[in-house]
């Protein structure tokens, strides 16, 4: 992973969400960088803000407060017309859903023509590119299926040709195995490594799929709007996570991370195994380290 090369930065963004009797808060100060070429799995319960960090990012919401610049553009200084353009060169999008990826009517390769209509390719150009993309994902076979003649994996290998129709710079990807058994799982995690290593794509995944994210590089674990954990992989794994059954190796070093205030969020499960059942502590420095203990 590149150190020097950001292309995401989020500093100190905050999410509210207001009803009439209530407020929300989504994302509570959070603090991001994600280098180019960047290959990261985000995971957090439902409601810890990690669809709307995702939005954020896709130029789909704004941030109450805070900022986000992506490649050294600030997201809130553009004009309607600057986002717009934004979401359609910068980002591609892959949901769980087909219905929001595929239109129904339309086959395979009409599909991903129809999201280069406003791109000012000519048609031959478009159907090139489609089918280009089409054998990049391996589903030239396909090329003329309609989505409801083809497998949950089969709709999201095109749903991901879809997405990378305009040549993106990040691909953003929203449980993008919820829909699917373990091997098409496998086959689509095989296929996201295979478009970061040869096109250099910035790939970022939220999902619930455990064995998903501990296949990424960096493994961001929200709690509470903030990123409260990160695993970065051993060096000595990284070339070879898709082949490791994660949950008898140790592929990751996990690190808690300290906000801009200098706070860190602690688990229920370590307080629970530190016997932490009040809100105070007491901390002290021993021996170089930082000590916590219950009252």
């Amino acid at each position: 992973m590149c150190e020097t090369n950001p292309l995401i930065v989020c500093d100190g963004l905050v999410k509210i969400y207001k009803t009439k009797d209530i407020e929300v808060m989504a994302l509570q100060g959070l603090d991001l960088t994600v280098n180019k070429g960047e290959m990261l799995s985000v995971i957090g319960k439902s409601g810890s803000g990690k669809s709307t960090l995702m939005n954020i990012i896709g130029g789909l919401e704004t941030p109450s407060a805070g900022r986000i610049t992506v490649d050294g553009m600030s997201l809130a200084e553009m004009s309607e017309r600057e986002m717009v353009a934004y979401r359609k060169r910068t980002i591609g999008f892959v949901w769980q859903k087909s219905s929001r990826n595929l239109f129904p009517y339309l086959t395979s390769i009409e599909n991903i023509e129809a999201s280069m209509n406003f791109s000012g390719m000519k048609t031959a150009e478009k159907k090139a590119r489609a089918a280009e993309l089409l054998e990049l994902v391996g589903m030239t076979h396909k090329k003329d299926s309609y989505p409801r003649q083809m497998s949950g994996g089969e709709q999201q290998r095109v749903s991901i040709a879809v997405a990378l129709a305009n040549d993106p710079v990040i691909l953003l990807a929203d449980e993008p195995t919820g829909a699917v058994d373990t091997k098409t799982s496998a086959k689509i995690l095989a296929l996201f490594r295979k478009l970061n290593k040869e096109l250099g794509l910035t790939i970022i995944i939220v999902t619930h799929d455990m064995k998903l994210a501990s296949s990424m590089d960096r493994v961001l674990m929200i709690s509470d709007g903030k990123i409260s954990t990160e695993k970065i992989v051993r060096e000595e794994f990284k070339d070879d996570l898709h082949n490791i059954e994660h949950e008898e190796t140790r592929t990751h070093d996990e690190f808690s991370v300290l906000d801009k205030a200098h706070r860190v969020q602690l688990s229920e499960e370590m307080l629970a195994a530190a016997g932490i059942d009040s809100n105070k502590v007491r901390v002290s420095v021993e021996d170089g380290k930082v000590v916590i203990r219950s009252e």
